[in-house]
């Protein structure tokens, strides 16, 4: 009985760690995002963006409206910082699928935005594959 309780100990010991670990690798891809994105890094952004990437977001005319990520990156300027902060507010995956939330905050403006975040694991790495935006409603 000592045998299987210690074997179960390890299992789930390893299971922990595993779990921490991608949750770890997914907030290194959500930070590249965030500091690509508010440090004008337009590398860290090209490094964690999926090429077909799209941001998704309702427009002036209450419309869907796509921006492609190629596009977003390209409006980075290198080296000239927005002034913006970010904070990762959720996080949940499961095997190598994964959803986040991103809170992005900047110091002219008193509504944040709130990023969701589409990612996968392709061949090892947390990869955004697509993001939706919208301002934060007062109140949450």
């Amino acid at each position: 009985m000592k045998n299987v309780f210690v074997l179960f100990l390890i299992w789930f010991s390893v299971q922990t760690l595993n779990a921490q670990t991608e949750t770890e690798l997914i907030t290194l891809a959500l930070t590249d995002y965030i500091e690509g994105s508010t440090n004008g890094q337009p590398d860290r952004l090209k490094k964690v963006f999926h090429p077909d990437l799209n941001l998704y977001y309702i427009g002036k005319d209450k419309k869907m409206a796509t921006w492609t990520g190629v596009e977003y990156i390209k409006d980075t300027k290198e080296g000239q910082p927005t002034g913006e902060s970010g904070k990762i507010l959720s996080i949940d995956y499961e095997n190598n699928a994964a959803v986040a939330k991103v809170e992005i905050s900047h110091p002219k403006s008193t509504t944040p935005y709130i990023d969701y975040f589409m990612l996968l694991k392709i061949e090892g790495e947390w990869t955004i594959i697509h993001k939706m935006f919208t301002k934060k409603t007062s109140g949450k």
